[in-house]
Order: structure tokens, then C-alpha cells, then sequence
């Protein structure tokens, strides 16, 4: 897989609930999280645009994203399918994961 070889930026969206990443200065994808009522950031949606896909720029962000919320001693959920991925493959250091249970409602489309 390419990596991303374009001057990025990761940032986090509060008010949005979610980390973007922008490609000399376009957005160029997203990864949602919901604030859980235990205040764990559940991570339920990841979208890369399309002209921008197959350069690693999914990882990139999911990389980034988890080392800033680690470095914030927040909890992960990965109920997005590419986040609980990336999880199982990477060690983040720091980072506290809860892995959901099958019980756990699914997120809305």
C-alpha cells in the first residue's frame, strides 16, 4: 500500500465529533466518534473520498487519531469496522481500548 506522500494534517473536531485529515489543505476523509455516557469516544464511522483512496490515508488518520486520543488518556470503542481493523493489526501505545460487546447497539446509519 502507498503511503501518504502529500504534506497532511490530523486535527479534532469537537464540535463535529470527529478527527479530519486534510491533504495539502483539502479534507480528505473523516473518522466519527460518539461520546458514550461512561465518556469513552466510540468510533463509529470512517470515510476516505474516493480520489483519495488506496494511498494509506485511512491508516494515516486512524494512526493519528488513536495516538491523539491515547495522549489524552481517553477510552476507544472501535465499532467502525476499519477502526476495530487498524486495532487488531497496530499496538498503540497508551491507548486504552474497550472492545464492544455483541450486545452493544450498533451505530445509526
Amino acid at each position: 500500500m502507498a503511503h501518504v506522500d502529500t504534506q497532511h494534517t490530523v486535527t479534532r473536531d469537537d464540535d463535529d465529533h470527529r478527527y479530519e485529515i486534510r491533504l495539502g489543505g483539502v479534507l480528505a476523509g473523516y473518522a466519527e466518534f460518539e461520546i458514550d455516557r461512561r465518556g469513552r469516544l466510540r468510533f463509529v464511522h470512517t470515510e476516505i473520498d474516493p480520489a483519495f483512496e488506496g494511498r494509506g490515508v485511512g491508516s494515516t488518520l486512524v494512526r493519528e487519531a488513536m495516538a491523539d486520543v491515547a495522549s489524552r488518556g481517553e477510552t476507544v470503542v472501535p465499532v467502525c469496522p476499519f477502526v476495530a481493523s487498524y486495532l487488531t493489526k497496530h499496538d498503540v501505545p497508551g491507548l486504552d481500548v474497550a472492545w464492544p460487546r455483541k450486545s452493544d447497539p450498533a451505530p445509526a446509519p
